[in-house]
């Protein structure tokens, strides 16, 4: 009986040992689509393997990720937009950030938002009026911009905030977004939808494109992509940070 209460404790060593001294890191980060899909997802693998850390990327949207930063429920927010615009659009959503300074901002990179429609569609150009009566609803079929016979579908994600008011800020002057739109939610939900219906378009970050969809011709739309944290951030951002500016450029997407 002393022997196994001896062998159980020695077990108990062993296993406490082996899961402090090899334990993974955890390091949330919510993100909006630019980030997600052109830095965070892609990087994701390679990072974790070579910095014993879980990457976990929460695409929320970039308010609810700045919000979730504030309450402290990730370590850091990272959105397609610079971080005064990204204090307005919290400003205009109503939700107040108190003291700005407590939050330290970093350029991660830069994304030209791209317009995505489905691969079968022949129109491989759209200027910028044809983009506001296209979004607009003024423009309703294809054939009216040198495509098929066929109504136009707009897809729009709800959690791609910074994407969506960057574009209708630069298209749209002021005229509001059609009416009829089909609903998605993230930019990887946006282009499963095109991918699934010729006749939609819809908007995304340069790292939403893949050989499911393709993206015609447009004015170019930069932004940078932007990540915040408080001061004093957990080693396993900094660790981040140090892989997105060297080994990982080469796994990140669509962008500068």
């Amino acid at each position: 009986m002393r022997r196994l209460g001896f062998l159980v404790g020695l077990f108990v060593v062993a296993l406490w040992t082996g899961t402090s001294c090899g334990s993974t890191e955890e390091l949330k980060i919510g993100a909006g689509d630019a980030a997600a899909e052109n830095i965070l997802k892609p990087i994701k693998e390679a990072f974790e393997s070579a910095n014993n850390v879980q990457l976990i990327v929460i695409e929320s949207g970039a308010k609810v990720a700045f919000a979730d930063l504030k309450r402290a429920g990730v370590d850091a927010a990272a959105a397609g937009i610079s971080y005064p615009d990204w204090l307005e659009l919290m400003k205009r959503d109503g939700i107040e950030i108190e003291n700005p300074a407590v939050f330290k901002p970093v350029t991660i990179g830069t994304d030209h938002i791209v317009v995505v429609t489905n691969k079968e569609n022949p129109v491989k150009k759209l200027s910028a009026e044809q983009l506001r009566g296209i979004f607009s609803g003024e423009i309703e079929n294809w054939n009216q911009v040198g495509g098929a016979d066929m109504p136009i579908m707009v897809v729009w994600g709800s959690l791609m905030q910074d994407t969506n008011a960057m574009f209708l800020s630069a298209f749209l002057s002021g005229k509001p977004l059609v009416n009829d739109v089909l609903d998605a939610t993230t930019a990887e939900d946006v282009r499963a939808n095109i991918a699934a219906n010729p006749s939609a378009i819809g908007i995304g970050p340069a790292g939403i494109l893949d050989d499911s969809v393709t993206s015609p011709e447009t004015p170019v739309l930069s932004r940078e992509i932007t990540l915040i944290s408080r001061a004093n951030p957990p080693n396993a951002l900094l660790k981040l940070l140090e892989f997105i500016n060297k080994d990982g450029r080469k796994f990140i997407k669509g962008t500068e």
